[in-house]
């Protein structure tokens, strides 16, 4: 019977192929006593098992694709310290030595106590990390069975997905359905071994949905119950799209897919052509069309897609997750300039640090605050933390002196804010002047992402040679509706007409003013948005580089002469998103 599991779409595309279950090795862990002569015997099954998968994340480091996102690095990293915590192994050993519990058992228990002390922790990050901790267990669990890998090898010789029909049972391809899945397992797809996964937990942020971007699989998170509904070898059907799993597809059904797979790729192929082509509109209007990065080595991804600079290097991504251990000068400044020198010359913008709200830092754990949107992040925590800011300034003006650099500050919205952040770069340049290092100029921008900002325009144009829209934010704070709350999420609204007409004044008033205005936020990377934008004005948009080239072919149909007048009777509408959808 075919039916339905619906998800979070985290990487798009569309996957057939046949279900591979990866059941929890939690879920028949045997419980049992045992004698008190046998306590040896058991501690020492655990610490075999342990350095056996200890042996296996640390070939899969030494192996690991030049290729393979960064993140991953880091998630590996993260499970071998656990794995090497001797408190936690302690904790272990004292189940088996009391209880007299077999390894197992142990293991298990152990878990569920540290499990609770997530749970309760208030930092949504942390509570998250819970996760990593679950995945290493059932690593360990999974070697004390015999298995050291909870998957089979897949076919050497899939055959192409269009082409299959449903008797097929040999060189298939396979499609992972999981409660859950690790990044160390995630690595060990890396060569194509899965057309794709779904797994009943996790969100867009969650390690498995990070990985799959980065692999370009379509998968789909937060499935809910799909591994207790699917069965092994059942036909399923990923559509990374809509976040939809479709089991036991009949044929008509199955040859759909297959035929919008097929589109799918011919569209990649034709977007692929369009690298090089210069992002043109049809009555002669260039548009920049420049790329998000996280990491100083996603400037290659950038270039790759022909993008004419990086529009927001997002800086936080560099002190996130380190313990309390904030990078250094001489590390910031290593990473700012790989960036710059990666870009061969076109423009880098870095974004100085927007910690808070979603993007806590390891140090900062112990804050609380009712609203953290609300509380002390972006440049109001950095000029807080004056020392840091300084060190983070230097680091940046003295990359700049490799090439082009542009200076962003997030979340400005008052005078005295400005005020104080252009005296921290006047001192920071004066600091590396009185050490004799060479540094660059920069040329100072300010993102637009509170109303206030879009409302005090020419404040912030008399100090600024740029502005870059935060929509994400700005739309949020606009509507007073927390993307994170699932309670109200479904109002977050990127055609309300408030939302609109802050764009549409935001752009203009650069236009008059000759300084330049780009859009940085999801709406700039959103293809059913590029026209709108257009009419209004823009000419700069940065995006994931992913989404760089589905948007240039917006720009190469369009004729902004004919969208003026269109994206006025939008703006001048009640309802936008009817009108945009009537066109």
């Amino acid at each position: 019977m075919t039916f339905s599991i619906h998800g979070l779409p985290v990487a798009r595309g569309i996957a057939i192929g046949r279900a591979v279950l990866v059941a929890s090795s939690r879920v028949d862990v045997a419980h049992y006593f045992i004698e008190p002569d046998q306590i040896k015997a058991e501690i020492e099954r655990l610490r075999v098992a342990r350095n056996a998968v200890i042996d296996e994340l640390q070939r899969l480091q030494a192996t690991m694709p030049r290729d393979a996102p960064p993140e991953l690095a880091a998630m590996l990293d993260v499970h071998l310290m656990l794995l090497q915590d001797e408190a936690l192994a302690h904790e272990i050993r004292r189940w088996i030595k009391e209880r007299l519990y077999n390894a197992e058992w142990a293991l298990v228990s152990q878990l569920e106590v540290l499990v609770r002390q997530f749970d309760e922790m208030e930092d949504p990050y942390l509570r998250e990390r819970k996760a990593d901790l679950e995945q290493v267990v059932e690593r360990v669990l999974l070697h004390m069975k015999g298995a050291a890998t909870p998957v089979a090898a897949a076919p050497p010789r899939p055959a192409r997905q269009h082409e299959l029909g449903l008797g097929d049972t040999q060189d298939v391809p396979l499609v992972l359905v999981a409660h859950d899945l690790s990044p160390a397992d995630m690595l060990q797809f890396k060569k194509s071994v899965f057309a794709g996964f779904v797994t009943d937990v996790g969100g867009k942020t969650s390690h498995t949905a990070i990985v799959a971007r980065s692999m370009d699989i379509p998968a789909v998170v937060g499935a809910r119950s799909a591994s207790h509904l699917v069965r092994q070898d059942d036909w399923v059907i990923i559509d990374g799209d809509a976040g939809v799993m479709i089991v036991d597809p009949s044929p008509i059904i199955l040859a759909e897919y297959g035929f919008k797979q097929r589109q799918g790729e011919l569209e990649r192929g034709r977007l692929a052509r369009l690298k090089n082509t210069p992002a043109v509109t049809l009555d002669g209007q260039r548009v920049d069309l420049l790329a998000n990065i996280e990491q100083p080595a996603d400037t290659a991804l950038a270039l790759g897609v022909g993008a004419v600079g990086v529009g927001l290097f997002r800086s936080e991504f560099l002190f996130m997750g380190r313990e309390g251990k904030l990078p250094g000068e001489d590390e910031q400044y290593a990473a700012y300039r790989a960036a710059v020198e990666g870009m061969m010359g076109l423009p880098v913008t870095i974004r100085t640090i927007d910690i808070g709200a979603d993007k806590p830092l390891d140090d900062r754990r112990a804050d609380t605050h009712l609203n953290p949107a609300l509380g002390l992040r972006a440049i109001r925590w950095s000029l807080s933390e004056p020392a840091m800011f300084l060190t983070q300034l230097r680091a940046i003006l003295r990359a700049a002196a490799h090439g082009q650099v542009h200076l962003l500050v997030p979340m400005l919205a008052h005078a005295s804010e400005i005020r104080q952040t252009l005296e921290m770069i006047d001192k920071a340049r004066a600091q590396l002047d009185q050490r004799g290092q060479v540094h660059g100029p920069v040329r100072l921008g300010a993102m637009i992402e509170v109303p206030a900002a879009a409302l005090s325009l020419r404040l912030f144009l008399r100090h600024f040679d740029f502005l870059s829209i935060g929509t994400n934010d700005l739309i949020q704070y606009t509507l007073a509706i927390d993307r994170a709350d699932e309670s109200v999420a479904h109002l977050y609204d990127q055609l309300h007409p408030a939302v609109l007409r802050l764009l549409a004044d935001t752009i203009a008033e650069g236009a008059r003013q000759g300084k330049p205005v780009s859009v940085c936020g999801e709406m700039a990377g959103d293809p059913t948005m590029t026209r709108l934008l257009l009419g209004l004005g823009l000419r700069s948009f940065s995006m994931h580089p992913s989404q760089i080239l589905a948007v240039k072919q917006e720009i190469l149909r369009a004729d902004t002469d004919k969208l003026t007048a269109w994206a006025q009777s939008v703006l001048d509408s009640d309802e936008p998103a009817a009108l945009l959808a009537g066109d």
